[in-house]
């Protein structure tokens, strides 16, 4: 097995590597997607008008579960998977950006998956907008080899065109939604129908092509909806849609509960995770109560909670009344990197920094960002860090050990502290009360967004669960977009989960 980055930096990625061999994958001609360009925030509104003016999503993902029902597909019946009891899925979240850093992560996801029965694409399928035209590029054609398979539940850009193609691709190709009737004038709803952004019509020949890319018969899943639960050999993986907002309406809630009753082990996929970057966000149920309060149910016999939305890979295994829940976060599939220097240390749920594992590793995370804008802003001599200098600087803010050992002449001085407090590196939690939540923001809404790049290292990842009688073993493999990764995918982390057995 490779050395992750927890063992060495060649490991992470840095230094002088070959490149991986994705490319070849790759359309002749790509887009190159920019976060910054004023034509993608405009297209990608829907989202902000949904704050403002209220969030239209319950009512449409309502219709579109009545139109799947009325089809022959009722959302309160699970997909039942005839495997034994013993199977593996993959998990891999926010995938679609189309670009150099989702096809990194193809080779290493095929060479894991090879014997797995189906995969699970935890949020946003296709960005910037979820279009139909963009499906071929950004979903078809990077897994058309992957063999079995493939669910999903729509991320917030999924939303951004009303989840049209997204129905069409996993859901059976329902018919369109009928025209809701015009809002009243001068009303927030009407502020928000005038201002928001529609489907263009699809061109059907491309999205005819691309289908063919994933034809055969083994490739094929339907699902009843945005939102469904498979029964797979003793487990229940149960999806939920959070939306634009990160939150579900009362009708998802009323089916979550329902879905969640008896014995059998589950695991949650979700659009938004219910811990991140050292923060609880239990998702908030239209009506009352919250999804983690059904997690953490002991009758509902939840064994993990899996979600997409941020952009890195991060793990908090939280202590439930005697049994330990493992929440994770699995959002680097493809799209830009979310920065993890600016976790704070890590204290919360129950969880501190000894259980919290995350990728990258807050060290490549800050030197990683240091390169980038030290190239952007022509400094790269004042801010660029190396790999030990960033690790050394992280673990002396956080207090904590570093994440793997220290390299000879790894110094902390002036210059690396400075640069650390510049790029919002993280901080220990009595230092951080007033300005935690600023810098998380800041970096995730501004920063985040613009670190798109196009060479290695990519710091992306996926999960492989092992599914057994007794236990799930869930692995976080890297890829990096470097040759040596991508033929020997290297463990970031893994976890044995034990399944509670039948009742006495």
């Amino acid at each position: 097995m490779s050395d992750s980055s927890r063992d060495t930096a060649q490991g992470a990625g840095w230094g002088a590597a070959e490149r991986g061999t994705y490319q070849r994958l790759m359309p002749a001609r790509t887009e190159k997607l920019s976060w910054l360009d004023p034509r993608t925030l405009w297209a990608a509104r829907n989202g902000v008008l949904a704050s403002w003016f209220g969030d239209p999503t319950g009512r449409t993902r309502s219709r579109w579960v009545a139109l799947r029902a009325a089809a022959g597909a009722p959302a309160d019946k699970p997909i039942r998977r005839d495997v034994p009891d013993r199977f593996s899925f993959m998990v891999i979240g926010d995938t679609g950006e189309g670009g150099d850093s989702q096809y990194a992560v193809v080779p290493g996801f095929l060479k894991v998956a090879r014997d797995t029965e189906f995969a699970v694409i935890a949020s946003d399928v296709v960005y910037p907008v979820g279009s139909a035209d963009d499906y071929g590029r950004k979903f078809f054609r990077p897994y058309r080899d992957y063999p079995a398979p493939i669910y999903a539940i729509p991320g917030n850009h999924d939303w951004y065109e009303d989840l049209g193609a997204f129905m069409r691709v996993f859901c059976a190709d329902p018919p369109p939604l009928a025209p809701e009737p015009r809002p009243r004038p001068l009303t927030r709803a009407w502020w928000r129908s005038l201002l928001w952004h529609r489907a263009r019509p699809a061109d059907e020949q491309r999205l005819a092509e691309a289908r063919r890319l994933r034809s055969a018969p083994g490739q094929q899943a339907v699902q009843p909806g945005p939102y469904w639960a498979i029964d797979a050999g003793p487990v229940r993986i149960v999806g939920i849609d959070t939306g634009l907002l990160g939150t579900i309406d009362a009708e998802q809630g009323a089916w979550l509960r329902e879905m969640s009753r008896g014995t059998r082990p589950k695991i949650l996929v979700t659009g938004s995770p219910l811990y991140v970057d050292g923060e609880h966000h239990p998702c908030p149920i239209e009506g009352g109560g919250t999804v983690d309060d059904i997690v953490r149910d002991p009758e509902h016999h939840y064994v993990a909670a899996i979600g997409g939305d941020i952009h890195n890979y991060q793990r908090y295994p939280v202590e439930v009344d005697g049994r330990t829940v493992q929440y994770v976060v699995a959002g680097g599939g493809g799209a830009f990197m979310h920065a993890t220097h600016t976790i704070p240390r890590v204290s919360v749920g129950g969880v501190t920094e000894r259980d919290f594992r995350c990728y990258p590793l807050r060290g490549d995370s800050l030197a990683f960002y240091s390169r980038l804008y030290g190239h952007r802003l022509r400094l790269p001599r004042f801010f660029g860090l190396t790999a030990a200098e960033a690790t050394a600087v992280i673990a002396e803010r956080l207090g904590i050990e570093p994440g793997r050992t220290q390299e000879p002449g790894a110094r902390i001085t002036r210059r690396t502290r400075l640069v650390a407090s510049l790029l919002g590196a993280g901080r220990r939690p009595e230092r951080t009360a007033r300005f935690r939540l600023p810098v998380r923001k800041i970096y995730t809404q501004l920063f985040s967004p613009s670190s798109t790049t196009y060479s290695p290292p990519f710091f992306k990842c996926f999960l492989r669960l092992d599914v057994g009688p007794r236990e799930v073993r869930l692995r976080c493999f890297a890829a990096t977009g470097n040759r040596l990764q991508e033929l020997d995918p290297p463990v970031e982390d893994e976890v044995v989960i034990p399944l509670p057995g039948p009742p006495n």
